[in-house]
């Protein structure tokens, strides 16, 4: 797929919003696929009456790194990119829109389904529970992404929707400090969100959870400060996030009982804990120079990691072509763009996810690659201060660079 069969060919002049193109995206009803993520619980639950097996209550890891890792090598890249000449056009074809809107009933759904099924006639054995609070982890997971995908639009309702597909796994004030916070200081050391060369996600997991919460509520306060605004008020988008999922949560407490109180926890800690280890590797070593003024010198497309693995980023809405989500954050997913100078990824997102687990594995097979995106310099990446002495003895700094190489970084 790597010629770009996909997205087709156009031939004429820029098409305009209103005007349908002779251009055709060969993708468009294979995003579908991310809408019905919240869905694989229902299979889950089919497989195990069909079977008897209970392993199936566990169908989000399942298909999260053992389906989605083996389909991406069986079908491979899609670096394809749509014409600009239809982009204005395609930014407002609302289909696409619907496509993720309609993942949030599709997620409530699931998720008080799978608290039905784990209360049901007195409620399945705790393994079983736990099978199906593991699946509503990673589904809320996947949610947070489209709540990503949602909160960077500037339409009022898209806002709102994101901050909805938050509620359940109580990650609300995401949507703020990642909009405001994270895409002003990505690929800095100020930015808890991005991970450095020699951190790992065991490391990064606690600096980054409450980095985020507490730049969240910082940002936040500082905006109702400016307006002359209360802080501990419903203006407060933080507030009125995380109120979401206390009224979420006493639904599902107040439908099935306090017995559901641990689950819920602990698929919220699943969900969020999802979104971080995506964190971790998008940004992993990546830093942005200094500039002589004291600024940051702007984003481009070589701050963020990325991948064209076709499914992964079918399930993803096209997370993995990062850069440009970060050059341009309101750009509609299925536009977004892949570009050559990005670094990329050696396998899709749900292959690296797993890596990183397993920090010895992570480093083997990302610091290299970090190393090498700088040219052999070293002091170019983004270090984890308290692993600087070991990064730096073991891979010497710029004396031991290839100058040319280094340039061309």
């Amino acid at each position: 797929m790597r010629d770009g069969s996909l997205s087709g060919n156009l031939s004429g002049q820029v098409v305009a919003a209103g005007e349908r193109p002779q251009w055709r995206d060969g993708k468009r009803y294979l995003w579908i696929l991310g809408t019905v993520v919240p869905l694989f619980l229902f299979l889950g639950w089919g497989l195990v009456n069909l079977t008897g097996l209970g392993v199936f209550w566990f169908i989000g890891p399942i298909v999260l790194y053992v389906m989605i890792p083996l389909l991406d090598i069986a079908i491979g890249d899609d670096p394809s990119n749509a014409p600009e000449d239809v982009v204005a056009w395609l930014e407002q074809d609302r289909y696409y829109r619907w496509v993720t809107y309609l993942f949030l009933p599709c997620q409530f759904v699931a998720f008080f389904t799978g608290f039905w099924l784990m209360t049901r006639h007195g409620g399945p054995p705790v393994v079983d529970k736990i099978g199906i609070t593991t699946t509503l982890g990673m589904l809320n997971g996947i949610a947070i992404n489209t709540a990503h995908e949602l909160g960077h639009k500037k339409e009022h309702l898209e806002r709102w929707f994101a901050r909805i597909a938050l509620a359940p796994c109580g990650y609300g004030h995401f949507f703020i400090e990642h909009n405001r916070g994270h895409h002003v200081r990505v690929a800095t050391a100020d930015d808890p969100a991005s991970s450095r060369l020699g951190e790992t996600f065991w490391g990064f997991w606690p600096r980054t959870v409450v980095g985020s919460v507490r730049n969240g509520w910082r940002l936040e306060r500082t905006r109702l400060r400016r307006m002359d605004k209360r802080v501990i008020s419903l203006r407060n988008d933080v507030l009125n996030a995380w109120a979401m999922t206390v009224v979420v949560w006493a639904a599902a407490l107040l439908l099935f009982g306090i017995g559901i109180l641990p689950y819920l926890i602990v698929q919220a800690v699943i969900a969020f804990s999802l979104l971080e280890a995506v964190n971790y590797l998008e940004h992993y070593g990546l830093l942005r120079q200094t500039l002589p003024s004291g600024r940051f010198e702007r984003v481009t497309p070589r701050h963020s990691w990325n991948n064209n693995h076709l499914t992964t980023n079918l399930f993803l809405y096209h997370l993995q072509r990062h850069s440009d989500h970060h050059a341009n954050p309101t750009r509609r997913y299925q536009s977004l763009r892949h570009f050559e100078e990005s670094p990329q990824l050696p396998a899709g997102y749900a292959a690296m996810i797993l890596l990183a687990y397993v920090p010895p594995l992570w480093r083997l097979v990302m610091d290299k690659r970090v190393l090498a995106h700088y040219g052999g310099d070293v002091t170019l990446a983004n270090i984890d201060p308290r692993k600087s002495a070991k990064v730096l003895a073991k891979y010497g700094s710029a004396a031991g660079a290839d100058p040319a190489q280094a340039s061309a970084a």
